[in-house]
């Protein structure tokens, strides 16, 4: 077996309860891996990361990522103090900005967000550090390590997660990329006096698990052609290398029309963003991936023609560390 750092993430947009996603990070720390997070698309990412660290012993725990205009810094990072205090410093708190359309759907204006992610970050940290704050309100230091990364598909955020904060989290990023988003945080850290050799790229990666791996690449294909109805990621594919590909998903979703940006996603771009196909697949797939700068591959698996409980259980058993 791989000596790598494996993850997992599991959705809120899964139709489960918080028990079950607890059961999860007993069975996946049963297995060896070595986190279980949570992101944030319909549901609390912090509480179901409490509730998955008080259940397990050993798995780190947290969050790809929370969203940064749903909570105050100080409240975010007093959450991720009793996370951390509750687990022992098994904390992952990632962070990011969202999408302007999702956050406009909820009448959440994004005004200028990578400052304000910047600003986000550094008062995290701070409050997590004691600093910051006053009377009623004065931070509380935790004696144990809390990693907190940032969300980036650009070098413009790797360098907020560079300075300010302990890595990056990508997602959706091709392979190619990589190394100039992990190039770009370590400068960064460099630059204000950090160890460059301690900044983290936790990296959450599409993954679909099946024999079948015509059915793997299809699923895979759809689910990026979801995701390519969002600019940021438009913008991060671009600088990937899939102009060609982009340009259809544009042209795709001027239509509203999923099924036609499917057929916009190459199988190159497929190969270059997910991890499709049986588990010994996944497995070679993965340490291309890790290979390519991903410090711990994280997997968001999606299911090929079964349920995402069914899928994720599956995965967990194949793809597990021991």
């Amino acid at each position: 077996m791989s000596n790598h750092r494996l993850g997992f993430v599991l959705s809120t947009v899964t139709d489960a309860p918080p028990q079950e996603f607890v059961e999860l990070g007993k069975i996946a720390e049963d297995k060896g891996f070595d986190a279980m997070l949570v992101n944030e698309g319909a549901g609390d990412a912090l509480a179901n990361a409490m509730a998955i660290g008080i259940g397990t012993s050993t798995i780190k725990v947290g969050t790809n990522i929370a969203n940064i205009y749903f909570r105050h810094p100080f409240l975010a990072a007093m959450t991720a103090w009793t996370i951390t205090e509750m687990t022992q410093g098994r904390l992952i708190l990632g962070l990011g900005m969202s999408h302007r359309a999702v956050l406009k759907s909820l009448g959440i204006e994004m005004n200028k967000p990578r400052k304000y992610l910047r600003e986000y970050t550094r008062d995290v940290k701070q409050y997590l550090s004691g600093e910051g704050g006053s009377g009623l309100f004065k931070a509380r230091p935790t004696e144990y390590s809390a990693q907190v990364l940032v969300a980036a598909l650009t070098p413009e955020s790797a360098e907020v997660g560079g300075q300010e904060g302990d890595g990056i989290m990508p997602f959706l990023t091709g392979r190619s990329y990589i190394k100039t988003l992990v190039d770009t945080a370590k400068t960064a850290a460099k630059g204000v006096g950090k160890d460059p050799d301690d900044v983290d790229c936790v990296m959450s990666i599409p993954t679909f698990v099946s024999d079948d791996v015509d059915a793997a690449r299809s699923a895979a294909r759809y689910n990026l052609a979801f995701f390519g109805q969002m600019p940021n990621y438009r913008k991060q594919w671009r600088a990937s290398g899939f102009e060609d590909e982009v340009v259809g998903l544009e042209e795709a979703w001027q239509e509203r029309d999923r099924k036609l940006a499917a057929t916009k996603v190459s199988d190159r771009m497929v190969e270059g963003v997910c991890v499709f196909g049986s588990a010994g697949q996944c497995r070679d797939q993965l340490a291309a991936f890790h290979e390519a700068g991903a410090g711990m591959p994280i997997l968001a698996v999606s299911p090929v023609n079964e349920g995402r409980l069914d899928a994720t259980r599956k995965a967990i058993e194949l793809l597990a560390p021991k």
